[in-house]
């Protein structure tokens, strides 16, 4: 079965190869009993991809389930998915087959794992090894034979590095990966996607096809999406119903995607974890060296206010060049000496030029230190933001504008206690 007749009979819209490339790898290993994890952002429609592996294996004529484990309570996750025996806790008045007995010989979509609590994890992977699982409450082994496909849209890697996620049942799950691209990779499928919806929604509210000239195209097509595939069809929905004119335009088509408005910097993509970690280092670095700036203006402002309450005359000139960093013309030593001889800089001024010592006070020292390391400033910066959030390393993470696992590696290179 060629991708194109794929396409047709799941109602897969678009051509790009990041696509083609995930459809082909679904195809491919579909008649096997592999594990497959599927990764990609919330909307791109992963559970699509575990229809068509079902739909294409020699399981197909057998069940197929789709369970979304984050939805699913701790306490009652263990006895939905391997069931339990009458009397095992409160409320269990009877027997009762778990997801994997129901299943037995079909597929089972497990989407959201990464959010499946740490004692499931290892039943689940008591499964993928032997077949074996027990009821809750009860000691006797029980076998099924069940093909696992499961999906996540957040970072596994992530969530085994902050101890949330085992690191043999990723590498288990793991064993054929697909990733499904998030729409803003799929540009030339983005105005397919919603003519096909604006169609459909005509046809449901039974009114005229709305159409979008070309800057309502190119704004459709360079907005980011975060939500893709199901913002996009949540969008079409709305202008088709909501929109005065069949033929929509920018103005129209910006009154249901404001946020199309706001430029965003491009995402560089790597393909290596590696690269990926440097360039959330340089952002963090970015920050850092405007926390920086700031701070030197405030210098500037400190050694503007040292010379005015100490009656210093400095020429404009040279008290412009005190203040301009950048371009190192600041008065040297000599000149204070001469012109104010109850004023005195100190011999390391080129390496310490924010020290100013008063001789007349003998004991009145004014100082100003700072360290402008930026290990010592991304340390403080991380403290900070760990303090801010009580210790919740994600939410110290979006903070600091780097992924967790980045956040992980820093806390325990600066040895930063939390």
């Amino acid at each position: 079965m060629n991708l194109q007749t794929i396409k047709q009979r799941f109602g897969i819209i678009g051509s790009s190869a990041a696509l083609e490339n995930a459809l082909s790898t679904a195809v491919r290993v579909a008649p096997t009993d592999l594990s497959v994890l599927i990764t990609g952002e919330s909307g791109v429609g992963k559970e699509v991809f575990s229809k068509i592996i079902h739909s294409l294996s020699p399981r197909k004529h057998n069940k197929f389930i789709a369970v979304n484990t984050g939805a699913i309570p701790e306490g009652t996750i263990n006895s939905e998915l391997f069931g339990h025996d009458k009397g095992a806790f409160t409320g269990a008045t009877s027997d009762r087959k778990g997801y994997f007995e129901t299943v037995d010989g079909g597929t089972i979509f497990l989407d959201e794992i990464g959010e499946m609590p740490l004692d499931t994890q290892a039943f689940l992977l008591r499964i993928l090894e032997s077949g074996e699982f027990m009821r809750v409450g009860s000691s006797k082994v029980l076998k099924t034979d069940v093909r696992v496909v499961a999906a996540t849209n957040a970072s596994l890697l992530d969530k085994i590095d902050s101890g949330r996620f085992r690191e043999d049942l990723y590498y288990r799950l793991n064993t054929v990966p697909i990733r499904v691209p998030p729409l803003r990779e799929r540009k030339q499928d983005i105005y397919l996607l919603f003519r096909k919806f604006a169609v459909d929604f005509s046809e449901k509210y039974k009114g005229e096809t709305i159409q979008l000239d070309t800057q309502a195209r190119e704004i459709l097509e360079n907005y980011r999406w975060p939500g893709n595939i199901r913002e996009l069809k949540n969008i079409a929905e709305q202008v088709s119903v909501l929109s005065e004119s069949r033929l929509v335009g920018a103005d129209e088509i910006l009154r249901f995607i404001p946020d199309a408005r706001t430029r965003h910097l491009p995402v560089l993509a790597s393909k290596k974890n590696g690269e990926g970690e440097n360039l959330q280092e340089r952002e963090i670095m970015y920050k850092l060296l405007f926390d920086m700036k700031g701070d030197l203006n405030d210098l500037k402002s400190l050694v503007f206010n040292l010379i005015s309450s100490n009656n210093l005359r400095v020429p404009d000139l040279k008290t412009q060049g005190v203040l301009d960093v950048a371009q190192d013309t600041r008065p040297s030593a000599d000149y204070y000496t001469q012109n104010q001889p109850n004023y005195s800089i100190n011999d390391d001024y080129d390496e310490h030029p924010q020290r100013f010592q008063s001789d007349n006070a003998g004991q009145s020292v004014i100082q100003v230190e700072e360290s402008l390391s930026l290990e010592d400033m991304e340390k403080e910066m991380i403290k900070k933001a760990l303090m801010k959030h009580r210790n919740r390393r994600k939410d110290a993470a979006v903070d600091l504008g780097i992924s967790e696992r980045t956040l992980y590696r820093k806390i325990k290179q600066y040895n930063i206690k939390e």
